[in-house]
């Protein structure tokens, strides 16, 4: 039952998410319509707003430059013709001004587009509106004379030409009212500032450069304009007078600024209450100049359209394909979820079975994909674990038979002792040391074996003396050796330079002589051989013994394995001395490899790496 829920539960998310993404996929889809729909009407809608624009500026700088409105209807029909929009100007009070003209009959809208004020410009349709909100073309009493314009452009040109001599460069901007000037320009932006030279707002668009701080530029070089000229001279003192005059209305001191310091009224600088009244008396000063304002409507030639909204079929068909969409996502995802469920059933059905204690349960399954892999590394896992378990088992049974023997012998002996049927002389006693040091032994290999597993199995490696260590292996066994007839040999090539653990090395060594001794026959003979070669240290234990056939040369270095089947000590050790030399090799970062031939003998070795290659950083 728990595992039928669990496969419930997968399935009823597997479903939840199928059609959580089947909405989100409907979603989206609408999402990306509307947002496409929207995205052309967005387009079509800023082409308006830019047209509407261009015609609000257009009559605005007509206004700016015009104390009455007739003379515009020219105007306005080039901007209906270029727009075509129809384009209507009219009073305050909606007399109509000048009219592009229309559908007959239809009239203009109650709310207009626009009001077209000079003097309050609207930010929305001339983003590039003054704070002050007063058109820059609105001039009024600042617009210069022919004849002072022609002399402020032949000294802006005389300027020039002298910046031009020093290597520097400029261009002549005109403003509104008609000051020319020269502007400094950088050498990148100067091609682009001579072809746009008679444009007022590229020329005011060309970077600055430094050269404003060139000698080129100072007066006493190259002598610009005059700063100012009689005309704005009598308007910058109106328009003052009007400013101290708010002023003193209000409490306040008059502007400390000198007439003759100023050719704009935009170059006033003053605090926010100034600047209030700043902007009323400009207001006031341009009243006269500049053409009353007038409402502003630009429809259609044939009136407003209205836009038109999704009928109720097309939102019924969207209604049903969703659904449709959404039923054929929930049947494909159920299919997919019950060939999912059924793999998982399997694997935590075997599973449990593993934990009840069958550890060789496999599943059987023909998914593909991730469900095919997890079930074929279950298997994996299902069959070393068996293989574990019954490596645990053959262990415990050798062991326990290799501590039985010498049990056995010892308890049976002092037993004998004990009901006198024996007398403990000396040759017993020698007879149980041996038992006891047999035992000891024994007890030492599974120590390092467990050591090795624990992963604590430690060397100290240090500089040592190859065929020293040799030779003391040699030495050690060499008594055994001629004890059975077997001769036994030393040949060391040069002077192999390796840092090892003298003790581990011995005890590796002394493994393999032992084994070797006892597998070569009378006669026969054991050589320990050490030459380097490249960046490694070969050390070689070969004998002309039996040898060993290739179907057991695999499990050589197996715990309690042994060349005979049987387990009789007299034919072979403890069957841990080789598993122990293999983990000590490891540990020093080497490896072992075993070559043999049946009748023919075995060659041990052992790699090293050599004390001259080794990294500073190998910790061993």
């Amino acid at each position: 039952m728990p595992l039928r829920r669990s496969g419930h539960g997968l399935l009823t998310r597997l479903l939840v998410m199928a059609v959580v993404v089947a909405g989100c996929s409907i979603g989206a889809t609408a999402w990306l319509a509307a947002q496409s729909t929207s995205g052309a009407i967005n387009r079509e809608l800023g082409e308006t707003l830019a047209d509407d624009a261009e015609i609000y500026d257009s009559l605005l700088g007509y206004a700016a430059t015009h104390p009455r409105w007739p003379g515009v209807q020219r105007l306005v029909d080039d901007l209906a013709t270029s727009t075509g929009r129809r384009v209507t100007v009219t009073t305050t009070t909606r007399a109509t001004i000048a009219d592009s003209g229309g559908a007959p009959g239809v009239g203009l809208p109650r709310t207009p587009s626009a009001v077209v004020d000079p003097l309050a410009v609207d930010a929305a349709l001339n983003p590039g509106a003054t704070a002050s909100g007063i058109d820059a073309r609105a001039v009024g009493p600042y617009r210069l004379t022919e004849v002072e314009r022609e002399r402020l452009r032949r000294s802006a040109q005389a300027q020039l030409a002298c910046v031009r001599r020093y290597g520097e460069d400029g261009v002549i901007v005109e403003r509104p009212n008609g000051r020319a000037a020269v502007t400094p320009v950088t050498p990148s932006a100067a091609p682009r500032a001579a072809e746009q030279r008679s444009s007022r707002h590229a020329a005011e668009g060309t970077a600055r450069a430094t050269a404003e701080d060139s000698p080129a530029w100072r007066d006493d070089v190259c002598a610009g304009p005059p700063p100012t000229t009689q005309t704005e001279r009598d308007a910058n003192e109106t328009l003052l007078e009007l400013v101290n005059a708010c002023l003193a209305r209000q409490g306040s001191g008059p502007l400390p600024v000198d007439a003759l310091a100023l050719t704009a009224p935009d170059e006033l600088t003053t605090g926010p209450d100034a600047k209030r009244c700043v902007d009323t008396a400009r207001r006031e000063q341009l009243g006269p100049y500049v053409a009353p304002a007038a409402q502003l409507y630009i429809t259609r030639p044939d009136g407003n359209v209205a836009a038109a909204d999704l009928s109720t079929v097309r939102v019924s068909q969207i209604v049903w394909t969703a659904l449709a969409v959404l039923v054929v996502t929930i049947g494909v995802a159920a299919f997919a979820a019950g060939r999912l469920v059924r793999p998982i059933h399997a694997l935590t059905s075997a599973a449990r079975r593993m934990g009840d204690g069958d550890r060789s349960v496999q599943v059987e399954t023909g998914a593909q994909g991730e469900i095919g892999e997890l079930a074929a590394a279950f298997n994996t896992m299902s069959a070393r674990i068996e293989t574990s378990e019954r490596q645990r088992r053959t262990m415990v049974s050798d062991v326990a038979h290799e501590l039985r023997t010498p049990l056995v012998n010892v308890r049976g002996w002092l037993e004998a002792v004990q009901d006198g049927v024996a007398e403990l002389d000396p040759p017993l006693v020698a007879s149980l040391l041996e038992e006891t040091v047999l035992l000891q032994h024994l007890i030492d290999d599974l120590q390092d074996l467990a050591l090795a597993d624990a992963g604590k199995l430690r060397v100290h490696p240090e500089p040592v003396d190859v065929r020293s260590v040799l030779d003391q292996v040699a030495a050690a066994h060499r008594g055994g050796a001629t004890a059975v007839g077997v001769e036994l040999g030393v040949h060391v090539d040069g002077e192999p330079d390796l840092r090892a653990d003298p003790t581990r090395l011995r005890q590796s060594l002394g493994n393999l002589v032992s084994n070797a001794v006892h597998h070569t026959p009378p006669g026969g003979r054991v050589e320990l051989r050490a030459r380097s070669t490249g960046d490694e240290v070969l050390l070689e234990v070969a004998d002309t013994g039996t040898g060993i056939d290739a179907e057991s040369l695999p499990h050589v270095f197996d715990r309690f394995w042994r060349a005979e089947k049987s387990r009789n000590r007299a034919a072979g050790g403890s069957g841990l001395g080789l598993a122990i030399t293999h983990h000590l090799v490891r540990a020093h970062g080497g490896r072992i490899d075993v070559r043999s031939e049946v009748g023919a003998g075995s060659t041990f070795t052992i790699h090293l790496r050599s004390g001259a290659h080794r990294r500073p950083e190998d910790p061993s």
